[in-house]
């Protein structure tokens, strides 16, 4: 059954932008210009998309209508065929990298034999690639597309300077972040992201997932890491090659963030899976440190 779908908004945050939320499962951002409409993210199903679009018929006058896929996780993309042929789709490059990979058919496969709605989902890539960086000028507002790599290889946020907003999608998160893997690596992609979005200096942050547009969660999501990074400093070789490190105390989720209050278990399992990630991540790193040294 596909989540509901609704458009909402946050304090101060200007009407030319509005969010559109599936339930919890992730909200995507619709932003209107003087020139063209533009919706980054396209929800998990086409036909949250085509409900999407419906809501926001009303909003999208006679521009044209631009899409922007942030990265090439399954609720952020799959709803894509609902705008093939209406909409150019615009992308980084390495999305078509992991688009082409066959670990994103077995992902469909899997989930669409674990729920319905996902049974009629077509993997549809972008029309528009880039690399590093690209500019859309909507005459009234700027969208800044800035390669933020780190929670995926792909990822992208979107900054609108003329309103001091960062549309960060999945590269902050509230109550934490995921790393792509347990690379060193990837943990000091995440980070640089993390601080690329912090010195931006916005006055709106707004994450795919969490709910809120406070800035502080960059800095929140920082302190998170860099509280690994401090306790694992402090562990003997025996304790970093530990498999089960985030299981144990002063390691667990809770012991660097407070779990939301009525997050459902589900979504705390999640969330224990994501730190178990990005635990390993910073072992990783202390590691290739100690072997340098």
């Amino acid at each position: 059954m596909n989540a509901p779908v609704e458009l909402c908004t946050y304090p101060e945050l200007d009407d030319r932008i509005v969010i559109v939320r599936a339930g919890d499962e992730v909200d995507v951002v619709f932003v209107r210009t003087e020139r063209f409409n533009v919706l980054i993210d396209t929800l998990g199903t086409p036909e949250l998309c085509r409900m999407a679009l419906d809501l926001l018929e009303q909003k999208t006058a006679a521009r044209p209508l631009i899409v922007i896929n942030s990265h090439m996780d399954w609720d952020h993309f799959w709803g894509n065929a609902a705008i093939a042929g209406r909409a150019p789709i615009i992308a980084h490059a390495a999305a078509l990298d992991r688009l082409r990979d066959p670990s994103a058919q077995q992902i469909l496969k899997d989930k669409a034999s674990q729920e319905s709605r996902f049974r009629n989902v077509e993997l549809i890539g972008p029309d528009i690639t880039f690399s590093g960086s690209m500019v859309l000028n909507g005459g009234d507002l700027t969208l800044e597309l800035i390669h933020t790599p780190g929670h995926t290889p792909d990822h992208i946020a979107v900054w609108i300077p003329e309103l001091r907003i960062c549309l960060a999608v999945d590269a902050v998160e509230y109550p934490i972040p995921e790393v792509w893997s347990k690379s060193a690596e990837d943990l000091r992609l995440i980070r640089s992201s993390l601080e690329r979005i912090r010195d931006l200096d916005a006055r709106l942050v707004i994450p795919a997932h969490g709910q809120t547009s406070s800035p502080s969660t960059v800095t929140a999501n920082l302190a998170y890491f860099e509280a690994q990074a401090e306790r694992v400093d402090g562990l003997s070789e025996s304790q970093l090659a530990d498999g089960q490190l985030s299981r144990s105390s002063g390691f667990r989720l809770e012991d660097f963030i407070a779990i939301p209050e009525g997050m459902p278990a589900d979504m705390v399992t999640f969330y224990r899976n994501c730190h178990e990630t990005n635990l390993g991540a910073t072992v990783q790193a202390q590691m290739e440190k100690r072997k340098s040294a």
